[in-house]
């Protein structure tokens, strides 16, 4: 097949930029369209690829300014207009699956959520505020668009990332999405042959939906040692005001992050998110996740009690120091009860190998192709259900 990959902004390598990689490992002569493209600030496997960035990208300062352009994108990612391709596959969290496509060409979008700043979490980027009154105009014209440029005339298939992710496309979208879980790599994280050190770990994004700022609230109070890893733009404010038993390392490498996972006594996760590869990644070193209980950890985290399961983490339920102390009090209690292999095993469930196994089934059921040479029945179930792909 002739495909054409397409995905928000080429700016670093976060989740998104992850399944790409797959994406292009799989597809490695696909060409790949973005708004904004910073060579050399992904995979090797990505800047092989044809990329071709927006007008945006020839912006002086767009490369670190980028957000600021936000009204821009609608317009920018239209400007491309897709033809002579087999298959378009969109990795999207934001704009990329509103690019144009010619008529008949099949559309994949898997989707990392639906614009999270114009629906469920506007509050925490635009604050209730003058600012968010002033952007209200802007807020409501991008919903219409994020609608308009989701509907089946122009998206084929649609994938979640997650179960909560899918729930919210059904809201935000008016669609049904199926579920394949994003590859993370768990093979290069593996649990630590000595006891954990006397430390929890918190990796941090410094953005407001990422809750920082309660996680130390929550130590300050437990005066228990917590180690924050990671860097962002409120990096700066939270350190400043940090008990001392709170001890931040800024960005650190993947080897150095496998090793705190391998060390901590647990990972704190204070936020909601879409689906949270970080939970994963501590699992793989075979800690314990104490964890806020909405969003993506729904499905990588077992709490205790779901069912014959073993436990692989604890949740609680309100989004407030006080709760998350809580948690951490009732972790201390049963610390001996998590069994790390077991733990491991749950996060091995989630490795690469099985997400390229999925979406690629996915790919060859939207273009309507059997691998084994026919045409692909499955191609007119596309959006029929909203449960997980089952392995291929």
């Amino acid at each position: 097949m002739r495909v054409a990959l397409v995905h928000d902004w080429l700016t670093g390598l976060r989740g998104g930029e992850r399944v790409l990689h797959e994406f292009a490992l799989e597809f490695p002569d696909a060409d790949l369209y973005t708004l904004i493209h910073v060579p050399g600030s992904t995979t090797r496997a990505i800047e092989r690829l044809n990329v071709r960035a927006s007008f945006l990208s020839r912006l002086p300062g767009s490369a670190r300014h980028y957000r600021k352009l936000l009204p821009l994108f609608p317009r920018a990612i239209e400007s491309f207009e897709l033809k002579g391709y087999d298959l378009v596959l969109s990795s999207s969290h934001a704009f990329a699956k509103g690019i144009r496509i010619s008529g008949g060409t099949p559309h994949l979008c898997y989707c990392h959520t639906p614009m999270r700043y114009v629906w469920d979490q506007a509050d925490a980027y635009l604050g209730r505020g003058a600012l968010r009154l002033a952007a209200s105009p802007l807020v409501a014209w991008l919903r219409r668009w994020d609608r308009r440029t989701s509907s089946e005339q122009q998206i084929d298939r649609v994938v979640a990332n997650s179960a909560a992710v899918a729930d919210r496309i059904r809201r935000c979208w008016g669609r049904q999405a199926s579920v394949i879980h994003p590859p993370v790599d768990v093979d290069r994280i593996r649990p630590s042959t000595e006891p954990p050190e006397n430390f929890f770990l918190l990796v941090g994004g410094f953005v407001p939906y990422k809750r920082e700022e309660l996680a130390i609230a929550a130590f300050a109070e437990l005066a228990l040692p917590l180690v924050v890893a990671g860097d962002g733009p409120s990096r700066a404010r939270l350190e400043a005001n940090a008990p001392p038993q709170v001890r931040f390392t800024g960005r650190v490498s993947d080897a150095e992050l496998a090793s705190l996972y391998a060390r901590c006594r647990a990972l704190v996760y204070p936020q909601e998110e879409d689906f949270g590869i970080v939970a994963v990644e501590a699992q793989a070193a075979g800690r314990p996740v104490i964890a806020y209980g909405r969003g993506g950890v729904r499905d990588t985290v077992v709490a205790d009690g779901s069912g014959d399961a073993e436990a692989t983490g604890i949740f609680f339920d309100d989004a407030s120091p006080a709760a998350l102390a809580e948690a951490v009090r009732e972790f201390e209690k049963r610390d001996r009860s998590f069994d790390p292999a077991a733990i491991r095993r749950h996060a091995e469930r989630f490795g690469r190998e099985r997400f390229r196994a999925e979406i690629i089934r996915a790919v060859y059921r939207t273009a309507g192709i059997d691998r084994a040479g026919g045409a692909s029945e499955a191609a007119s179930d596309a959006n029929s259900s909203t449960s997980t792909e089952p392995p291929g």
